[in-house]
């Protein structure tokens, strides 16, 4: 038992609990969000997350403010207009992917969400400017989500 100042005495099993609930809870993370322009007007959104060892597939959803562009939890419905313009899929590695026909002009933002069983939801929010958007290649995505790599890889030859 543990007990505070006012003498009020807590069962140790129940710290165990709470400490137990709230590891899983924060399990899953989302480690990045990067996106490039598959054609003109369409956008690839690549959601990398990780997850605790043995777990099962995740859920994966994206989001623009209250409206859901897609998901893979067959419990949830899709908002109606973007039945036939976003589609989202779970891939290897740990990547849940949006593919998104029609991106508008001028900026918007798309956020991924990953939930596992009933635990709570990790999310990452990302804003996407049209205007600014790379065609997707190996090299544009490593533009996005490796900068610090990048950075080294540029001053590789000043160093040598």
């Amino acid at each position: 038992h543990l007990s505070f100042t006012y003498g009020t005495k807590i069962p140790t099993e129940c710290c165990f609990t709470i400490l137990l609930v709230a590891g899983f809870a924060s399990a899953q993370k989302v480690v990045q969000l990067s996106y490039c322009s598959v054609a003109e007007n369409n956008l690839r959104i690549d959601c990398k997350y990780a997850l605790p060892a043995e777990s099962p597939e995740p859920f994966c959803k994206y989001t623009q403010g209250e409206r859901l562009l897609d998901t893979t939890n067959p419990d949830e419905e899709q908002h109606a207009p973007y039945k036939n313009r976003a589609k989202a899929r779970i891939f290897p590695g740990n990547v849940c992917r949006l593919l998104f026909k029609n991106l508008p002009k001028g900026k918007s933002n798309f956020t991924c969400n990953i939930r596992l069983g009933d635990s709570a939801t990790a999310n990452k929010t990302s804003v996407v400017d049209k205007r600014m958007l790379l065609p997707c290649s190996a090299w544009s995505v490593l533009l996005q989500s490796s900068s610090g790599l990048l950075l080294t890889l540029m001053t590789l030859p000043t160093l040598l």
